[in-house]
């Protein structure tokens, strides 16, 4: 029994780093995902704002990749233990794992403004501004709920 008991506690022991290793991946992985997000973002405002040329094919390709991003399962990404409460450099609310039905409802959201801004990106600057509105929006509207401010 001892011997048992003294087994369990070294596996506890040794699993705990691995665990917070996990959860500290999973931060660095969601982290990565948005600057992806948003370095998409900069190329279509900066060419919708007029502050960048505009170019098809760049359009095309930031918008593709905005999409693509969106499809990346957030099962991973989420774990519980990984919210600002309980982790320094996470800016998501604990509020995210008590409301996930609605967190990722708002991400099939953002990934619905993501595909319509791929139909149109590449076929001309004035068809950048609104649907980055509709990217905003869905962005915003998880953002206001769910995650802390700077």
């Amino acid at each position: 029994m001892k011997t048992a008991f003294a087994a369990l506690a070294a596996i506890a022991v040794l699993a705990t780093p691995a665990l917070a290793q996990d959860v500290s991946g999973a931060v660095k992985a969601r982290k990565g995902q948005f600057n992806i997000l948003a370095l998409n973002l900069g190329v279509l405002g900066g060419m919708a704002r007029g502050t960048v040329d505009y170019d098809a094919a760049a359009a095309q390709a930031a918008a593709d990749s905005i999409v693509h991003v969106t499809k990346l399962d957030q099962s991973n990404l989420w774990p519980a233990g990984s919210d600002q409460m309980s982790i320094d450099g996470s800016r998501a609310l604990p509020v995210i794992w008590e409301k996930t039905d609605d967190v990722m409802a708002k991400w099939a959201a953002l990934g619905e403004a993501a595909v319509k801004m791929a139909e149109v990106a590449g076929t001309g600057k004035d068809a950048l501004g609104p649907n980055l509105g509709a990217i905003g929006g869905a962005c915003k509207a998880c953002h206001d709920t769910y995650r802390a401010p700077e």
